[in-house]
């Protein structure tokens, strides 16, 4: 296929750090509509803040392929990395991508920030999502309500890391929690 795409595997892939031109350059990737978009200003906070945790995948010719963006927050055992975003081209999904860049930000959270766990966010109605990140080991560790705008619930899916040896981090809660409920970083 097009730039050695091929079924199943990730292609010529490199992985970089996410520049300040990057954001001119992802609205291939940004079209789905189940991708959170956000203004320019706090791409540029997360740039600064966490660049470690802000990666682009791009082709051999150079086009993006898909991003990952993160942070690392929380105090004591719940000191954890953070997905804020992963989206990857539809024309460069099922080839495991999404799977390489979540390695990329797990490895991250783990050697370099010493994190118990890594968390993210989902749509409830995001079914694909949600058995996407089950697959690469993440569960379901709280649901929040009305997290998106005040209109949709969301997973809040946590993996363990091996600072996390009893992985207490990862037990469900029982009752759903409130966007206020949320620790604040």
């Amino acid at each position: 296929g097009e730039d050695g795409v091929k079924e199943g595997r990730v292609p010529m892939t490199s992985l970089r750090r996410f520049t300040a031109e990057d954001v001119f350059g992802f609205t291939n990737i940004n079209l789905d509509y189940l991708t959170e978009t956000y203004n320019l200003a706090f791409y540029f906070q997360y740039l600064v803040r966490w660049p470690e945790y802000f990666e682009v995948a791009e082709t051999p010719s150079g086009r993006m392929m898909g991003y990952i963006m993160g942070k690392a927050e929380g105090k004591g055992t719940n000191w954890h990395g953070h997905v804020t975003a992963l989206t990857v081209a539809p024309e460069f999904r099922r080839i495991g991508l999404a799977q390489h860049l979540m390695n990329e930000l797990e490895e991250i959270s783990e050697k370099k920030h010493n994190g118990y766990f890594v968390d993210l966010f989902v749509r409830k109605s995001n079914e694909l999502a949600i058995n996407m990140y089950k697959k690469f080991g993440y569960s379901v560790y709280r649901r929040v309500i009305g997290y998106y705008s005040g209109e949709e619930d969301a997973y809040d899916m946590r993996k363990a890391l091996a600072r996390d040896v009893d992985k207490e981090s990862i037990i469900p809660l029982k009752n759903p929690v409130y966007p206020e409920d949320l620790e604040a970083p």
